[in-house]
């Protein structure tokens, strides 16, 4: 990590922990073993060098937290804290509203959240779209319908900040009703063309849809939440890592399709039209 990133994150951290214990500077610099000015000179950000190993030790032993996540190198403040990946289970029925995607967009919200999704996403279906592709995966078409509503209003919160990336040719194969779409009706496909493109100029910029040229760039299914985790999904399971530096690597991978787009986000709206014309 870059030197001036992991002095940032430890600046924050710190800042966290003063802010967690009610403790003045004074009190909690002389619980970790310093005085008050080197405290307030390593929360002014004046200088990327971090404290002496033996502060980080007190400071890590005294608020009960890992040396990885005073550091920024993991999101886990316990003791035991390390770079990991764990495993969580989303169920796809029940209250959306409490599963873990639910709880990371929450945790997410302020900050910019990336998304790959496995094929439409899912605030941008129609509820024909549900259906159709509930009747092929055996899923619940009710508790999709809810899904979509959720991330919809999650969308029109006004902090959020949604980027999402998807190959363009799924579009393009969608439109002319191949794949998996082949028994959805051309009408119904027109409709949730013209529905999308209307999503897409409402949550505009705030949602920004890229579409990638899928021979040029390949990718999973996943969402970054922020600079917190990143969850990769796997049929009804996500690979959930929770360490900064997979998640950085993760956002890099998505940048790198951003500068692969061959339709933009201020273009993806009228592209939706016009596939829908072609129907």
């Amino acid at each position: 990590m870059d030197k001036r990133d992991l002095s940032t994150l430890f600046r924050e951290r710190l800042r966290a922990l003063l802010a967690r214990s009610g403790d003045n500077q004074s009190a909690f610099a002389s619980a970790v073993g310093i005085d008050r000015s080197a405290l307030s000179q390593l929360l002014s950000g004046t200088s990327t060098r971090l404290p002496r190993a033996e502060t980080l030790l007190n400071i890590a032993s005294e608020y009960k937290v890992s040396l990885d996540w005073l550091l920024g190198l993991s999101q886990d403040e316990g003791v035991t804290g390390e770079i990991r990946a764990s495993l969580e289970i989303e169920e796809g029925s029940g209250d959306i509203e409490r599963t873990l995607l639910a709880r990371w967009h929450a945790e997410a919200v302020g900050t910019k959240i990336r998304y790959v999704p496995a094929g439409f996403p899912d605030l941008l279906r129609t509820p024909e779209l549900i259906d159709y592709e509930a009747g092929i995966t055996n899923r619940s078409p009710e508790a999709q319908t809810k899904e979509a509503k959720y991330r919809l209003e999650y969308n029109r919160m006004p902090e959020t900040d949604m980027e999402v990336c998807m190959p363009v040719h799924m579009m393009e194969i969608f439109a002319q009703g191949n794949g998996i779409w082949s028994g959805l009706p051309a009408a119904a496909r027109q409709r949730q063309l013209v529905h999308m493109a209307h999503l897409l100029d409402d949550l505009y910029p705030t949602f920004r849809l890229y579409l990638y040229d899928g021979r040029q760039r390949y990718s999973i299914p996943y969402t970054i939440f922020g600079l917190q985790r990143a969850a990769i999904y796997v049929g009804d399971i996500y690979l959930v890592l929770n360490a900064t530096e997979p998640v950085r690597t993760l956002t890099r991978h998505f940048d790198n399709l951003i500068r692969g787009a061959v339709v933009n986000a201020h273009e993806a709206a009228d592209h939706a039209r016009a596939l829908a014309r072609s129907v």
